[in-house]
């Protein structure tokens, strides 16, 4: 009898493993396919509407059945495959909706990873949808219940993590033997095998095949899983004490240095959120499912990093409020603040796990799963139209400029443009037929980062620089010089285009008793120091690389600087006088007071 049930099982076995790697095939033939579509422009690379939900589909949905086969029955794997296409299909629909009729736009420094496929925002989420989602399905399934015990979602969640790493690390290491043998091929003058690595016929059903066949192999070896896993958390666990001390003690410097640092930065937000995240990580690896032997340092540190998430959940919602409050939502920070959500239910939960001392933080278990949802329905609403960033965004600049928060010559219409989608394109074409001339010529650009190349006439110019101090005036002839960008020569945008916003702060740098102009422009760029070289002619003479500082900028804005010797003297070479330009990092921006 035992014979007959192992031979059964062996067959299953068979029957499961030849499924899946008919599904990572398949997968294969069908991304070669949309692949080749999108890059030679067949069909359906012109239906938008067809083509992301496939693109969307191909990349994600086999990796939900792969992973059900075996673990479901076969009516169960197919309602619940069916269920996460058709969410899928939503999301990409909607990605196409909202983008419908607009032209292909470099609105960022990574467009579209193909033409019409899903946004790399969408496939991001997407995935941490669906990852989440399988994870609760998958536990359920296995307790035979809605809601399963927090040591099914424990089992599920990180097995399905652990098999996701180690299939790229078996796809990775399998890409690196096939180049390795073209290359000894190529030793000898043979480079048919090299040819065939690069023919996307070849390599992307392989990469699909690949994938499935590590994911079968991690699913069969439980054992070798569970050890991996246990030992990626303990070691983990063990960084815990070294995170909780350094945030500690970041937490205890900020009411000396005070937060106005911190602002200057224009990235605390994340940064914050990134070490929210990183303690959660932590702490969850040294929690386990509640039933591990952990060490007393471990414990205390556990303990004490669920503290310290409620402070950073607050100074990361203030900060990204004085943003808000000065400059309207944005899509990312209507996404951070998303992010922030969930992180404060993550910090309220564990706050009062914290502060049960007769357990082992056991109520994280409870705050893991209720916040799993929290992060779904989230998802749901951020790439549908209930809470589309994108139009929450267009609807707050919009307003900004009904209540005159901001002019109509210093409204970032390029933002409706790329950022905006078709809420964005429709404002902008409202605005356009209202006689806006700005909205206008915002709605011809086609590349965020590299406005049209023409140049700049002496009311463009005008309207883009504000001269400070308040009510000066530009000194006669700057802006009606005709402005060319010199090789190698930085020029900001504002002396080039439309709608490019600087500061102009107007000073006698050399005291010669004639004004140049220190224009304020990209932070990057610095300040970049304008003088008159010959009457009515204008050259940059000087860079000031502090001046990508928020709290420098405020200070020379308002008159708040005094002219101070050079530190280094000027060096006489030949017939030329060379002056040097102090080292300056971010760093440094502290110093400033």
């Amino acid at each position: 009898m035992e014979q007959n049930d192992t031979a059964l099982g062996a067959e299953v076995s068979l029957r499961v493993m030849a499924a899946r790697l008919a599904a990572g095939l398949a997968q294969g033939l069908l991304l070669y396919w949309l692949y080749r579509a999108a890059r030679e422009g067949l069909w359906p690379a012109g239906a938008p509407y067809l083509m992301t939900p496939l693109v969307m589909l191909g990349l994600m949905l086999p990796v939900v059945l792969i992973s059900s086969l075996g673990h479901m029955a076969p009516r169960k794997t197919a309602r619940w495959t069916l269920t996460a296409g058709l969410v899928l299909a939503v999301l990409a629909l909607h990605d196409s909706w909202r983008a419908a009729g607009l032209a292909e736009l470099a609105a960022g420094p990574i467009a579209r990873p193909v033409r019409n496929a899903p946004s790399w925002t969408l496939l991001w989420f997407g995935a941490a949808f669906l990852y989440i989602a399988h994870a609760l399905v998958m536990a359920g399934v296995q307790d035979r219940r809605r809601v399963a015990t927090y040591d099914s979602y424990f089992e599920v969640a990180w097995k399905l993590a652990v098999q996701l790493l180690f299939s790229l690390f078996f796809v990775a290491a399998l890409w690196a033997v096939l180049w390795m043998g073209a290359g000894l091929f190529e030793l000898v003058r043979l480079t048919f095998f090299k040819t065939l690595l690069q023919r996307d016929w070849f390599y992307v059903p392989v990469i699909c095949f690949a994938w499935s066949c590590a994911m079968h192999v991690t699913d069969v070896r439980p054992a070798i899983v569970r050890g991996i896993r246990t030992l990626l958390l303990v070691l983990s666990s063990w960084i815990l004490p070294v995170a909780v001390l350094i945030i500690c003690g970041f937490l205890c410097t900020l009411p000396f240095t005070g937060l106005q640092a911190l602002w200057g930065t224009r990235h605390a937000t994340s940064l914050l959120l990134t070490a929210m995240a990183m303690l959660i990580l932590l702490i969850n690896a040294a929690f386990q499912n509640g039933h591990a032997t952990v060490a007393l340092v471990i414990r205390v540190s556990a303990r004490t990093a669920a503290l310290l998430l409620l402070p950073l959940a607050g100074v990361a919602i203030y900060a990204l409020g004085l943003r808000v409050h000065a400059y309207g939502w944005t899509v990312d920070r209507i996404v951070a603040a998303a992010c922030l959500l969930v992180a404060s239910c993550y910090a309220l939960g564990y706050q009062w796990a914290a502060h049960q001392y007769d357990t082992w933080l056991l109520p994280i278990a409870r705050i893991n799963v209720w916040t799993a949802y929290v992060v779904l329905a989230l998802i749901v609403a951020l790439f549908t139209p209930i809470a589309d960033p994108a139009r929450l965004s267009v609807n707050s600049q919009l307003a900004r400029l009904d209540r005159g928060r901001v002019t109509a010559d210093k409204f970032d219409y390029a933002y409706l443009r790329f950022e905006g989608q078709r809420y964005g394109d429709a404002a902008l074409r409202r605005m356009a037929a209202q006689g806006n001339a700005r909205a206008a010529a915002a709605l011809k650009l086609s590349n965020r980062w590299a406005p049209p190349a023409e140049a700049a006439t002496a009311e463009v110019v005008t309207a883009n620089l504000t001269v400070w101090p308040s009510g000066a005036a530009l000194p006669a002839g700057f802006a009606a010089q005709a402005w060319r960008e010199a090789p190698g020569t930085p020029m900001p945008p504002c002396l080039r285009y439309a709608n490019q916003p600087c500061d102009a702060v107007l000073l006698d740098a050399d005291g010669d008793g004639k004004q140049e102009v220190l224009l304020l422009g990209p932070a990057y760029m610095g300040g970049l120091l304008y003088g008159e070289t010959a009457p009515g002619q204008w050259a940059l003479v000087a860079q000031l690389p502090a001046a990508s500082c928020d709290a420098v900028r405020d200070r020379l804005k308002a008159g708040r600087f005094a002219q101070a010797a050079p530190r280094w003297k000027a060096l006489q070479v030949g017939g030329a006088q060379l002056q040097f330009t102090q080292q300056f990092s971010g760093a440094d921006c502290g110093a400033v007071n």
